[in-house]
């Protein structure tokens, strides 16, 4: 049998418990995850540009350094899991901002001494995309163990509500210091925020008793455990194939956005950082209307509402190079609409998955979720890359975008559209 004796604060569903701004546990994994999405953020623009400028590479291996990033999880987010389920999660994330912080060091090193190779880039993806995996099954994993589950919503809001933040203001600044210092000390700064966020986790203190492992189950037992939870709930399972179709036709556009920004519309790193920064304020507007839009339309009608809007906005994308008069506005809003519906959709999907999910399960199920919406992303990369080299980086993001369009419908016709309030955990089972 498990042992759970770390929900006693999560316990109480008819008392909303003290305000999250007197959590110092909360506050802490708050500013700790503030300052690695502001540092993650520059990354996004220091990355393709130290390898389509500095390391001058072509189509496919931009593909191919997208499909290293999320590799990880097809490969190890399953048994990432039920290793999880049995550690304390804070411990994991410590560990795996420590991997991430020392991996993106060697970058500017290498660069330094001159012998910066494309590998290096591939491995050191490789590296940090398997610290992300433990990292990002965990962190979504203790948000209930630090949490009243009556607070759960709202953790995630203002953690996503400070990532927008960091999105909008990230890119900006990065772009504009690429004018100024080059991509490898832009990638130093990341590893930098990295090790900032280990030392806000190490404040931190949580009651969390790992789970005592099950006797005669081992871990292919346990990993089907958690499948097992996700196929069988009928609307975890509609939003896995949901989230995963939009992450494999998305990632098409999300892998050749650099390319069609700075060598199809011949714009500079400094205007990609403006688009994504401006079109992050809808990220910031989207995290905080979650609740005022939920109250609106209903729980369940949220979900494939955002889900058209995020496929409406990515067909903007590959529509700039049609229209290169006005491709800086059009991308611009297709991030915006992009960013604020995606927050919408996750907010939402995210805390009604942590509200039904029983705290033994919570690392199984986050794993065996991502191991299926992040485990087609490196797929999608390198088909990406491969079709831009056949048929143009162009025609293959309208690929992705009518598809990721038509994806929607997983959702839209299904028990959500209409649904006031989502099912808890005893109404569902």
């Amino acid at each position: 049998m498990t042992s759970d004796t770390t929900t006693d604060r999560a316990a109480e569903p008819s008392k909303s418990g003290p305000s999250l701004w007197r959590d110092r546990a909360f506050l802490q994994l708050w500013a700790a995850q503030t300052v690695s999405q502001f540092g993650a953020q520059l990354a996004t623009v220091a990355v393709p540009v130290l390898a389509i400028v500095v390391l001058g590479a072509s189509e496919f291996e931009v593909g191919l350094l997208n499909a290293a990033t999320t590799a990880a999880f097809l490969v190890v987010g399953l048994p990432a899991g039920a290793w999880i389920d049995r550690m304390r999660k804070r411990r994991v994330m410590i560990a795996a901002d420590l991997v991430r912080a020392l991996a993106l060091a060697t970058i500017p090193l290498l660069w330094a001494l001159d012998r910066l190779e494309m590998w290096h880039a591939y491995l050191v993806a490789l590296v940090i995309g398997t610290a992300t995996v433990f990292f990002d099954v965990s962190y979504q994993s203790v948000i209930p163990v630090l949490v009243r589950r009556t607070r759960i919503g709202e953790a995630n809001a203002k953690l996503e509500a400070t990532a927008q933040v960091a999105r909008i203001g990230g890119p900006a600044i990065g772009g504009g210091l690429l004018a100024i210092v080059s991509a490898p000390f832009m990638i130093a700064a990341t590893a930098v925020t990295y090790l900032v966020s280990f030392l806000f986790l190490l404040g931190i203190r949580d009651d969390e008793t790992p789970r005592e492992r099950t006797p005669g189950v081992g871990l292919v037992g346990e990993i089907r455990e958690g499948l097992s939870f996700v196929w069988h709930h009928r609307l975890i399972r509609r939003i896995t194939l949901n989230t995963a179709l939009a992450n494999l036709f998305g990632t098409i556009s999300m892998t050749l956005m650099s390319l069609l920004v700075l060598r199809e519309l011949g714009l500079t790193p400094a205007v990609l950082g403006l688009v994504l920064s401006i079109g992050s304020v809808g990220g910031l507007l989207g995290a905080v209307a979650t609740p005022w839009i939920t109250r609106l339309v209903g729980e369940g009608t949220v979900i494939p509402l955002s889900t058209v809007l995020f496929g409406l906005s990515a067909c903007l994308v590959p529509l700039s190079a049609a229209l290169p008069a006005v491709a800086v506005p059009l991308l611009i809003v297709a991030e915006f609409g992009f960013s604020f519906s995606v927050l919408v959709y996750n907010i939402a999907q995210v805390s009604f998955r942590q509200r039904v999910t029983p705290h033994h399960l919570l690392g199984r199920m986050n794993a065996s979720i991502r191991f299926v919406v992040w485990g087609v992303m490196p797929l999608s990369a390198l088909l990406a890359g491969a079709l831009a080299e056949v048929i143009g980086v162009v025609p293959t993001m309208w690929v992705g975008a009518i598809c990721q369009l038509l994806a929607g419908a997983v959702v839209v016709f299904s028990p959500f559209l209409g649904m006031r309030t989502l099912p808890e955990a005893d109404e569902e089972s």
